[in-house]
């Protein structure tokens, strides 16, 4: 609010070390709920984007960038070229038509497979371009990723004709829109094609268990903006192994053949294989590309996990916690408790009661436990946390399926009768001010994966119940 235009400030990346100076051009307040429905076509607190969109501030500001440095990386430096390298590299390789990868995920035959078809389609050089900044929560991490690239790369293409470049894009999983802006991107860098396939940069599902998009969607959008793009669209339909064949053709002309194919979901491939160390099939996956994921897998029992409880005060979320905590440890888990009170007097020690400081207390409490859970630790989080766009975000700091929330569900009055406290009595009172449940709102889970009725269960039945959903989810051994 207290910036101008013509002003200057000067960016600066996590380490504080000065990137680029902007001129502002621009200061302007934005519409969260207009971009949202506009640009993802969502409002959904599941969408990664909505849910980190809840934390941004009230202004946007644009204008004129003067570049000090580009980010110092010390990851394949090899592969981390700018567009200007990029041009340069398949300017030499001597062909007119370059058409570009874009992938956040490990490349498996199948991707090889579209890659080189492509490449054959236009007859031109082919530019492998993988995302390594920021993905989807759950998404094989970066380094591995990296490592995979490389060594595709460099075993399984004709290097006269492609080019491996890394990316620095953090991913938005914006779907259909997404695909026009890796479009964009990737004619800076040279490419005068672009592979759209299924799905592409899709998010998930929604919180009713629908996909956020349809299948082909973004490849609909991009063919109508394709002219003004100048980037055109290799489109691509799901392939399919078929044993008869001995490779992939598209999944609807194996059936117009009544081919008999099979395919691997990516749940079978953590599920089935790597959780119990299995290798992936040679027609899935190059050895070397097996071998490394293997080396990178942590079986689903030894993953860390968080317990995320949410409620009403005095709903009975620090008792489950602590019951819970006994349980676990009972079967070997190694504990961590970040209980509301005790976080209030350490973690965040001087943060007040407004929406502000509270949305702040939560991703501090986020943060920590999701790098717990990072490094295969257990941790339980007993909060009041009454923001659901706040507790969305922290869900997104994880990898999919490893943040449980659980909704420790109580009336109102039935807390009041339990607040020995008597803080509710104060808040009715006015001396206590933002007080949840009184003058400040609690917005209860739409989806969470544990829902406990505490008038109707005990603490003990309660704790039991999310144990329950533990061994179900695989995360503990029977």
């Amino acid at each position: 609010k207290t910036l101008r235009e013509g002003e200057e400030i000067v960016l600066r990346d996590p380490r504080n070390i000065p990137l680029a100076v902007m001129r502002i051009e621009e200061v302007y307040r934005w519409d969260l709920n207009y971009e949202a429905s506009n640009v993802l076509k969502t409002t959904d607190l599941r969408h990664p984007l909505v849910a980190e969109m809840h934390t941004w501030g009230e202004y946007y500001i644009s204008g004129e960038l003067r570049v000090i440095q580009l980010p110092r990386h010390y990851d394949f430096p090899e592969y981390r070229k700018t567009p200007r390298q990029v041009r340069e590299e398949l300017s030499k390789l001597g062909y007119e038509k370059v058409v570009a990868f874009q992938t956040r995920n490990p490349m498996h035959r199948i991707h090889e497979e579209l890659t080189k078809r492509a490449q054959e389609r236009i007859g031109g050089a082919l530019l492998i371009h993988p995302a390594v900044g920021l993905t989807k929560p759950g998404d094989v991490d970066t380094f591995t990723r990296m490592r995979i690239y490389k060594t595709l790369y460099e075993k399984y293409y004709d290097r006269r004709r492609t080019v491996l470049a890394f990316l620095p894009l953090a991913m938005r999983m914006a779907g259909p829109r997404e695909a026009l802006w890796h479009g964009i991107i990737r004619k800076n860098y040279g490419a005068t094609h672009f592979i759209v396939g299924r799905d592409h940069a899709g998010p998930g599902r929604d919180s009713k268990g629908r996909p956020f998009y349809a299948p082909y969607e973004a490849q609909e959008l991009f063919a109508r903006y394709e002219e003004e793009l100048g980037v055109k669209m290799i489109p691509f339909e799901e392939l399919v192994y078929v044993p008869e064949v001995g490779g992939y053709v598209e999944r609807r002309e194996a059936e117009g053949m009544g081919y008999e194919y099979i395919t691997i979901s990516g749940t079978e491939v953590r599920d089935s294989y790597l959780r119990n160390g299995r290798k992936l099939p040679g027609w899935f996956t190059r050895p070397e590309t097996a071998e490394i994921l293997l080396e990178t897998y942590t079986p689903k029992y030894r993953q860390g996990f968080c317990v995320w409880l949410t409620g009403l005060p005095c709903a009975g979320k620090s008792t489950i916690a602590e019951i819970l905590s006994v349980m676990l440890q009972a079967r070997g888990k190694r504990i961590t408790l970040l209980d509301g009170d005790v976080v209030r007097t350490h973690l965040s020690k001087g943060l007040g009661f407004s929406k502000e400081d509270r949305i702040t207390n939560i991703l501090r409490v986020g943060f920590v436990a999701s790098e717990i859970v990072r490094h295969n630790g257990v941790v339980i989080c007993a909060l009041v946390s009454p923001y659901r766009s706040a507790r969305n975000q922290v869900r997104n700091m994880m990898e999919e399926g490893r943040f449980i929330e659980v909704f420790v569900d109580a009336p109102v009055e039935v807390c009041e009768e339990r607040d020995v406290k008597g803080m509710f009595r104060k808040a009715r009172e006015g001396l206590i001010k933002g007080f949840t449940g009184v003058d400040d709102p609690y917005e209860p889970p739409e989806a969470p994966e544990v829902h406990l009725d505490t008038v109707r269960l005990s603490p003990e039945e309660s704790a039991r119940k999310i144990l329950e959903h533990l061994i179900k989810e695989g995360f503990l051994l029977e």
